[in-house]
């Protein structure tokens, strides 16, 4: 079994720059200016099987082209090149890999080949552990609420180092268990707090104002990704995404009325421009149901456990004051179909464990 070795580990995330790795060819010679960028460093998530799905984001039309060993030196990679990335995604892409040996590390490594030219981007490197197929211990952490109530990243206290505290536990994967951006939530320069202490943020133009459009979404993810705590975390954990609220904005319902801060008060136009951000940047195996939007899934990880990730928010009835005597029309949460999905599966999963993924209790 190849087994990781933190220190190792963190010598080959920080090769790329002026180092050629045994069967990484060179192409095309390139000026740095004139080569694709990696703009926000890689992911991993949604461990299934012999399977793992590969995020990553460039700043120009390219093709994201990802090869994974088990030895971190790379010497003998398999393959795999996404479609097209561009304007229509905001430039991200993600591969499945397949064919993965059970526990074992897995080490990939990331670059863009730009769409016109065939030049190359400097690699970016992660890694995983795939799954195991006997019983052993299985190490994961769970959260939630990132960049909320204006608190966003501090460089004076090194950023948002709960992701590094998270990271070093080694845990098998990490459960975001919804609030991945708060994309009600403006980020100001600065905020003061108990007893007049001030917390101060980096801003940016997207998490000026609340999001309505969708490359204000898009710049709060972007917003998160500019930790340097959080991309090493996205480099060697694997993810497992739900959402919440505040992917669209607090409390959202079908009923949902929007204040004085929206200038489009439409809680569908919020909606279709969220879940399509969210999509983009989650590093989740895309599903074919519900137009390919659907979020709620099941994740088998290993034969002792059957994660089942729910969806409490896109299939509710308007919010009200929750006092129906009986079950209803109005009570609706889960929707039929998922409720009928999560009973059936429950019932079905022969998993020693189950986790169901929720923000709130059922």
């Amino acid at each position: 079994m190849s087994m990781f070795d933190l220190k190792r580990r963190r010598l080959v995330q920080a090769v790329g720059a002026g180092f050629l790795l045994p069967g990484l060819a060179p192409s095309v010679i390139a000026s740095v200016k004139d080569r694709p960028q990696l703009t926000d460093g890689v992911q991993s998530g949604d461990l299934l099987g012999d399977k793992a799905m590969v995020w990553s984001r460039c700043d120009r039309p390219a093709r994201m082209v990802v090869e994974w060993d088990t030895r971190s030196m790379f010497t003998n990679p398999r393959r795999l090149v996404s479609p097209l990335a561009d304007a229509s995604t905001d430039f991200t892409a993600r591969v499945e890999l397949n064919g993965l040996p059970v526990d074992q590390a897995i080490f990939y490594r990331v670059q863009f080949e730009d769409a016109q030219t065939g030049v190359s981007s400097e690699p970016w490197f992660g890694h995983l552990r795939s799954e195991p197929s006997q019983r052993r211990d299985i190490r994961f952490v769970w959260s939630g609420d990132t960049v909320g109530q204006g608190f966003g990243i501090n460089p004076d206290i090194g950023g948002m180092r709960i992701y590094e505290a998270m990271r070093l536990r080694l845990p098998d994967f990490f459960i975001h268990s919804g609030d991945t951006i708060y994309a009600d939530g403006p980020v100001p320069a600065t905020v003061t707090t108990e007893n007049g202490r001030v917390w101060r943020n980096i801003t940016t133009e997207a998490k000026s104002k609340v999001a309505e459009t969708l490359d204000e979404y898009r710049g709060n993810y972007r917003y998160n990704l500019m930790d340097e705590n959080v991309r090493r975390f996205n480099a060697e954990v694997p993810q497992i995404w739900q959402w919440d609220d505040h992917e669209v904005t607090n409390n959202w319902s079908p009923s949902k009325q929007l204040d004085e801060r929206y200038q489009n008060r439409d809680i569908r136009h919020l909606v279709g421009n969220a879940r399509q951000a969210w999509l983009e940047y989650a590093p989740m195996r895309l599903q074919r149901a519900d137009n390919g939007g659907r979020i709620y899934r099941k994740l088998s990880y290993g034969p002792m456990l059957d994660i089942f990730v729910l969806d409490m928010r896109s299939y509710r009835s308007g919010n009200d004051d929750n006092l129906a005597p009986t079950p209803e029309a109005r009570t609706a949460f889960l929707g039929q179909a998922q409720l009928d999905w999560l009973k059936s599966g429950l019932k079905g999963s022969q998993a020693q464990w189950k986790v169901i993924a929720a923000d709130m209790p059922i």
